[in-house]
């Protein structure tokens, strides 16, 4: 681990969260790593009396697209700097009524169809059978779920992620299959091998859903103008939930085994 750098919780900026505009002694660091360059150079700042670091998954400018993502640098970076506690805000699309554009939903599960990604640290010399029957860190769910519902934002409290490969929008035929047979409530392209690559490095990770439209099974295709616009104005709602949630994010975990993980999964 770096001795000159150093942070306790690390947020992974997704689609319009590029800089979460919270630190102060902000420093900007390269940081290498086996599996090549993180999606840019990370912040590490100061936040409520907390070491926080900051990669946006997209890069800045959103220039690299979700099939291209580096997801082992970005998570091998963070980890480096010491990073136990992830935040992960990300752009979903929505398959059911209820989940409105506009609202958030913390994720529960996921279906993964995506193709081609590195799934995995352990590509050789060692085999890794990690667990992710519960794939996001329980703790942190429950604080964020608690601070959503204090700022009184529309918030669901489970939601089923089908993950696709992108970057193209879905068809109608394979968004009404993910609805009716996968029983998704959510789409997106970045969530996998993220999370999976988080539990495998032992490190609490949490996504936070935006919901920005209705994926094309509600008869309403997606254009990626009316994402942004969606999304724009929900970035300080974004940016709001995390700087409650930061203050109280303990690197201490108590009520979850994601520091474990490890643990009966490497052969």
């Amino acid at each position: 681990m770096p001795t000159k750098h150093f942070a306790e919780i690390g947020i992974i900026g997704g689609t319009g969260v590029y800089d979460p505009g919270l630190f102060s002694d902000k420093q900007e660091i390269k940081v290498y790593t086996p599996f090549g360059d993180p999606s840019d150079i990370i912040s590490v700042g100061e936040y409520a009396g907390k070491k926080v670091a900051f990669i946006p998954r997209h890069g800045k400018g959103h220039r690299i697209p979700p099939h291209r993502i580096n997801n082992r640098a970005n998570m091998w970076a963070l980890k480096e700097l010491g990073v136990k506690r992830i935040i992960a805000p990300t752009a979903v699309g929505s398959m059911r009524y209820e989940y409105r554009p506009g609202d958030i939903a913390i994720l529960d599960q996921f279906v993964d169809f995506t193709k081609g990604r590195e799934y995995t640290f352990y590509d050789g010399g060692k085999v890794c059978h990690i667990s992710v029957a519960d794939p996001f860190c329980p703790e942190l769910r429950d604080i964020v779920l608690h601070h959503g519902n204090m700022l009184k934002y529309a918030i669901h409290d489970k939601a089923t992620y089908v993950c696709v490969q992108g970057p193209r929008f879905s068809t109608r035929a394979e968004s009404q299959f993910f609805r009716d047979v996968l029983k998704a409530d959510i789409i997106g392209m970045t969530l996998v091998p993220e999370c999976p690559l988080a539990r495998e490095l032992e490190i609490c990770y949490v996504s936070i859903g935006t919901v920005t439209d209705y994926d094309v099974w509600a008869n309403s295709p997606v254009s990626s103008m009316e994402v942004i616009e969606v999304l724009n104005k929900n970035v300080e709602k974004t940016k709001k939930l995390i700087s409650e949630l930061i203050p109280v994010i303990s690197v201490d975990r108590i009520k979850c085994n994601c520091g474990n993980a490890l643990e009966g999964a490497v052969l």
